[in-house]
């Protein structure tokens, strides 16, 4: 416990004098470094959980939350898996898909084409809210009429319109194991846009039945995707299924774009300890602080010392000392980094009417504004580690003070 006079006197020492200004203004820097240390760091870490957001929301609009389909990779009697699946609860809808890669040309321009084939019926209820179409609608996407929506960039690649006309090189796997080229003709009934390159350079849909005669799969299709209610739910509602549903394999989201995701936790991590050294340095400010606080004052020491104060006494006073620096600088840093992060979508906007310049145009990035998400628990975790990190940094001054020798100090006084 600490005593009133440890207190006293460890505040009394955050008071400066004439002759020690100079100590107290690298108190004052140490402050500000840690605060601005912490507050960066909030800052930072809540505007790649936006762009990580956005990121995952991107990718999902057209993409499924998880996967179901047959242990020889073809969903037999679909419908009815459809029904179970959309019955797990924490599912919101599921549909099926005819999956297949191929070449699409129009003229002489050839591209490589994801193509995804879905039931309009069941695919409005599962991404419908989330396709933003710029022309035309999923209903057009009607069995046998050899309709096909493109995304954006894989439109403009083409050089083609509504109504235009593109062919499909799609390999159609024979008993042999050998691949036969189909081609097929299909109309542009549509164009759609997710702002992720991934999808609209290289994305189109038609119909489920026209895909599936195309693989010359019948009735059947690759696999039921679903949507669950809490995005970061399906990896578990994945296992679930297979669990329960038996004789099927699933997949989901957090496995079909773990390269994205595992890239931005090690952006975030990198950014984390490069903004963490601030808050080192400012650290390392409060010890060599305390340590002329304590070169200072080593004859109040030495007073304090024969009036008998212990040496764990002199311990607590310097502790005292840093700790209020440290605390007073994390508390600061939180409270200015939760409101920059709260603000952020207004502040970025202000800053460039400010300046006369866009921090992301959009002819560069998707993504034009600056998002931010607020984790508390990344709060909690960064304002934990710097009350500890400069609690920490008040020992070895503490300590030193403490082994001070009263009769040595005060022997030509």
């Amino acid at each position: 416990m600490f005593s009133p006079v440890e207190l006293f006197v460890g505040f009394r020492y955050l008071r400066a004098k004439r002759r020690t200004r100079f100590v107290s203004f690298i108190t004052l820097i140490s402050l500000l470094g840690i605060a601005v240390g912490v507050a960066a760091l909030i800052v930072i870490l809540s505007v790649m959980n936006g762009f990580e957001s956005e990121l995952r929301n991107r990718l999902l609009s057209m993409s499924a939350h998880g996967y179901v389909t047959g242990v020889d990779g073809v969903t037999n009697n679909w419908r009815q898996l459809v029904d179970e699946v959309s019955a797990e609860p924490g599912i919101a809808a599921a549909a099926p898909l005819v999956q297949m890669e191929g070449m699409i040309r129009s003229g002489r321009k050839l591209r490589a084409v994801l193509v995804n084939g879905i039931d309009p019926a069941y695919e409005k209820r599962l991404s419908g809210p989330w396709i933003n179409m710029l022309e035309g609608d999923l209903d057009a996407l009607q069995p046998d009429s050899r309709a096909i929506i493109l995304g954006r960039l894989l439109a403009m690649d083409l050089g083609v319109r509504l109504g235009d006309g593109v062919v499909l090189l799609i390999p159609r796997p024979v008993g042999d194991g050998t691949m036969q080229p189909v081609l097929e003709r299909f109309v542009i009934r549509g164009v759609f846009e997710i702002g992720i390159q991934e999808h609209d350079g290289r994305l189109a849909l038609v119909n489920a039945r026209d895909a599936a005669g195309i693989l010359s799969l019948g009735d059947e299709v690759s696999a039921v995707r679903f949507r669950a209610e809490d995005v970061m739910a399906a990896p578990a509602l994945a296992r679930a299924l297979e669990n329960r549903l038996g004789n099927v394999k699933s997949s989901d989201w957090s496995i079909e774009n773990a390269s994205y995701f595992r890239a931005i936790r090690l952006e975030k991590m990198i950014m984390s300890l490069i903004l963490s050294l601030i808050i080192g340095v400012a650290a390392f400010n409060i010890v060599a602080s305390l340590v002329m606080v304590v070169t200072d004052k080593t004859n109040d020491i030495a007073i304090l010392r024969t009036l008998g104060m212990g040496t764990s006494g002199v311990v607590r006073v310097f502790f005292v000392q840093g700790a209020v620096i440290g605390w007073a600088g994390v508390i600061l840093g939180v409270a200015l980094g939760v409101v920059i992060a709260i603000n952020v979508p207004v502040i970025a906007p202000a800053i460039e009417r400010l300046l006369g310049f866009q921090i992301m145009p959009g002819d560069v990035y998707y993504v034009t504004r600056i998002p931010s998400e607020l984790d508390w628990a990344h709060v909690a975790t960064i304002g934990i580690g710097a009350f500890i990190l400069t609690s920490l940094a008040t020992l070895y001054p503490a300590r030193r003070a403490a082994r001070i020798n009263p009769a040595v100090a005060l022997r030509y006084e």
